[in-house]
């Protein structure tokens, strides 16, 4: 009897439970409130409404606008590598499209040492381009393709730019091509460039910009170009609220040279010069302890009248 009481308490407690997990679930029935209706209730949006508001309008606008006119540019460079010696390295970046006969504005950085340039419109249509002019120090470079159709993008007013005014930008981050974003104009200040040139007065922006962004086009809301996306400031390499563009009126200073003649032509002294401090000055005995002090003046240069500048100029050799 007392093996056997042990054995029937098991036996009746696996009963129990086989019938409290199994038999009795398997005769269950729906209640009576989960029903199998004819057809389903549902609330629809009344027909005829705008599904955008005015916001959301421009920036439909702004995009369909400009959209065609911006590219994606790859480019192939050879690079050495210890083990391999000369190995092709390929990069991206955008442009845009600023005339009929396919001048094509970009970074410098993004065709620097290409030796092939490649342009994909935004229809999937890819041509190679000719680099036609750059400029270094401020970092834009101009191409060419021969292309049917080329449609333009308006270059606006980057001179009054405001702090808080909406921007937006287009481009191809990490190869996506035909992106937007938008932000607005954070700031309006002087940066310098990976390479130490110099931005003067580049348009800070919190509009989402990442690499293969760089030479893409910075909108008002208008859809006229203000800038061109040139860099971030991130510690990942990725977009942290902090890029900057050049101003467009920059660039429109100096398109006519690069079209025409593939470089700047900048004003120059044709002088060597040193800056005047107080040291200088009182070893000298000179008049004034700022301005400069031409230490040389180079063989054929342009002669230049020292009335004319704002700093007084002392001469101490001539060759």
């Amino acid at each position: 009897m007392k093996v056997l009481r042990p054995l029937g308490l098991a036996v009746l407690i696996a009963g129990a439970f086989f019938y409290f997990t199994t038999y009795r679930n398997d005769r269950l029935h729906p209640a009576n409130w989960a029903n199998h209706p004819a057809k389903v209730e549902i609330t629809e949006a009344a027909g005829g409404s705008d599904p955008f508001d005015a916001e959301e309008q421009n920036n439909i606008g702004v995009y369909r606008k400009n959209i065609s006119s911006v590219v994606n540019i790859t480019s192939r460079a050879m690079a050495y590598d210890f083990f391999y010696g000369l190995v092709p390295q390929e990069g991206q970046g955008t442009g845009f499209i600023i005339d009929k006969d396919g001048h094509v504005l970009t970074n410098f950085h993004v065709i620097q040492d290409a030796r092939e340039v490649w342009v994909t419109l935004h229809n999937r249509k890819k041509y190679r381009a000719t680099i036609v002019g750059t400029d270094r120090s401020h970092d834009l470079a101009i191409i060419q393709i021969k292309a049917p159709d080329l449609v333009p993008m308006t270059l606006g007013d980057s001179t009054n730019l405001q702090v808080g005014q909406k921007v937006y930008a287009i481009g191809n981050p990490f190869g996506l091509s035909g992106t937007l974003t938008r932000g607005i104009v954070s700031s309006i200040r002087q940066v310098e460039e990976p390479d130490g040139m110099v931005i003067e007065e580049a348009i800070q922006t919190d509009a989402a910009i990442n690499p293969g962004n760089s030479g893409g086009p910075l909108l008002n809301w208008h859809g006229e170009v203000i800038g061109i996306n040139t860099m971030i400031a991130s510690s990942v390499g990725q977009s942290a609220g902090i890029g900057f563009a050049i101003p467009i009126n920059t660039a429109k200073a100096v398109l006519n040279d690069l079209v025409t003649i593939g470089r700047v032509r900048r004003p120059a002294l044709g002088v060597r010069t040193i800056p005047i401090g107080g040291e200088l000055a009182t070893e000298m005995n000179l008049a004034a302890d700022y301005g400069l002090l031409i230490v040389q003046a180079v063989p054929g240069g342009v002669q230049a009248c020292a009335e004319e500048l704002s700093a007084p100029i002392w001469v101490i050799s001539r060759s």
